[in-house]
């Protein structure tokens, strides 16, 4: 039979909640988890304290804590969402991503992750149904920090399409449009082809909207595009590409742009006979990937499939 923590005390004051509930947890056997309830306990009490919030601001927080939930299903992560646009998720990011030895900057995985998209061959588009916009081919390296190619690291790419959607949110675009994976050549090189992808607002139907627009903040995300790029025996970059404006980058809604991750696309406005099956005019962007040693892990999906 289980044993459990007794507290040798009732609550009589507001002071004595902290001490009971975290004398309640001293029993926790995982170190680790131990040290990260407790350190939630102490702050969200003293946010508590701070804020002093009435019992209706604590039912309307409750509300919202259950509507983030509700709004998340197969094809849309709200709890993503609402991380990204509070700044949580890049906070992590750079915690755990600080980019000192000499690798790419990583940024944000992003609620619209899916996994599992379709193999492809050098040079492929992702392009897998009519989609609008002018074309981009995305080339470049893999390399370790020494400056030495990594042949046959996989680079998993999506981006959303020029209006602004991904494809688990729109009926009309393919499955997995604008998404798949490549593998770098013996050389280390990558060749995309796909869209050029434009900036777009994240989603504001939801709670996510809702603080958005109480706080009179801009939705829109810079355009980009997402890769994850792996190899074994290296830590697994996830990353993003920007192709925007300053001004669009600054005023991300994420958080999530960086000066070391904005691509440089170069307008191709007459054919070129190395590129000869894309046509005039186009985009070109060169970015060579740096994957600094590790274990590689991968990401869970946010979302598992699209809207029906």
């Amino acid at each position: 039979m289980d044993s459990y923590v007794t507290t040798t005390r009732l609550i009589s004051k507001e002071e004595d909640v902290t001490p009971a509930v975290l004398a309640a947890m001293e029993a926790t056997s995982d170190p680790r988890f131990k040290e990260i309830i407790t350190s939630l306990v102490r702050h969200l009490h003293a946010f508590l304290r701070e804020v002093r919030p009435t019992e209706a601001e604590y039912e309307k927080g409750l509300q919202i804590l259950n509507a983030i939930g509700q709004q998340t299903d197969n094809a849309h992560n709200e709890a993503v969402l609402i991380c990204d646009v509070l700044g949580a998720s890049t906070l992590i990011d750079l915690i755990n991503n600080d980019g000192m030895q000499g690798e790419t900057m990583s940024a944000l995985l992003g609620p619209f992750y899916r996994g599992s998209a379709p193999d492809c061959e050098f040079g492929d588009t992702i392009a897998r149904s009519t989609t609008s916009g002018d074309p981009l081919v995305l080339k470049g390296r893999v390399l370790d920090v020494n400056g030495e190619p990594i042949a046959g690291a996989t680079l998993d790419v999506w981006q959303a399409s020029p209006d602004g959607l991904y494809e688990n949110q729109d009926k009309d675009q393919a499955d997995f449009n604008l998404r798949g994976k490549f593998i770098s050549d013996e050389n280390g090189n990558y060749l995309i082809r796909t869209v050029k992808p434009a900036g777009y607002p994240v989603p504001v139907h939801t709670t996510t909207g809702d603080l958005l627009r109480a706080q009179k903040r801009t939705p829109m995300r810079p355009a980009h595009v997402h890769f994850i790029v792996s190899a074994p025996e290296h830590k697994t970059l996830i990353t993003q590409i920007f192709a925007d404006t300053d001004e669009a980058m600054v005023n991300d809604v994420v958080f999530g742009a960086k000066e070391q991750i904005a691509g440089d696309l170069e307008l191709r406005e007459t054919p070129s006979a190395e590129y000869l099956d894309v046509a005039a005019p186009f985009y070109t962007c060169t970015y060579d990937f740096i994957l600094k040693p590790g274990e590689p892990r991968f990401p869970e999906p946010p979302i598992k499939g699209k809207v029906s």
